[in-house]
C-alpha cells in the first residue's frame, strides 16, 4: 500500500540534514548538505537559510528545478534505513517576516546578526514528487502541482 505524506513526514521528523542538488551553469549537477534546522513538520515545503552570494542561490536562480535527498536511521517498517528523494522547485526568499517564521537560535552560529544578517536569504523548496524506500517497500507520491513562491 502506498505511503501517505503524513507517513513520510513522520519518518522524516528527526532528519536535520539533506543533500540539495541543483543544476550548475555548466550543466552539471551540484550537491551540498543543507540543514533544515529541525523545521521538519514536512508538508511538501522545505526551508534552508544561506547567504545570497552562494553557489546554491546562483544555481536556483538560473534553474529552480532541484532535488533533495534524505536518509533516516530507521524507517516506518522498523530498523531498516528510510530514504526519500524530493523533486521540487526552489525559490529564493528575501522577506524578513518569513525568516522569523523559520528562525532558530542555533542559526546564530552561522548568521550572528540573526534575521538582520546582511545577505541572508531563505531557500524554499516546494516538493512536487517524493520517491521513498523503506526496506523493500518503495513508492512515489505527488506532493504539489504548483511552483514555489
Amino acid at each position: 500500500m502506498p505511503k501517505t505524506l503524513n507517513e513520510i513526514a513522520e519518518a522524516m521528523k528527526d532528519i536535520d540534514f539533506c543533500m540539495l542538488s541543483t543544476h550548475t551553469e555548466g550543466g552539471a549537477i551540484g550537491s551540498r548538505p543543507m540543514s533544515n534546522n529541525r523545521d521538519v513538520e514536512y508538508d511538501g515545503d522545505s526551508w534552508y537559510f544561506t547567504s545570497d552570494d552562494t553557489r546554491t542561490v546562483h544555481d536556483v536562480t538560473a534553474n529552480p528545478q532541484v532535488s533533495l535527498a534524505f536518509q533516516a536511521k530507521s524507517g516506518l517498517l522498523g530498523m531498516r534505513p528510510f530514504f526519500v528523494s524530493i523533486e521540487g522547485t526552489a525559490a529564493v526568499i528575501r522577506d524578513k517576516a518569513q525568516f522569523a517564521e523559520h528562525w532558530t537560535s542555533e542559526l546564530e552560529r552561522w548568521f550572528p546578526e540573526g534575521v538582520d544578517t546582511p545577505g541572508l536569504v531563505l531557500v524554499k523548496v516546494t516538493g512536487k514528487r517524493a520517491h521513498y524506500w523503506d526496506g523493500e517497500d518503495e513508492g512515489e507520491i505527488v506532493l504539489k502541482t504548483g511552483v514555489a513562491g
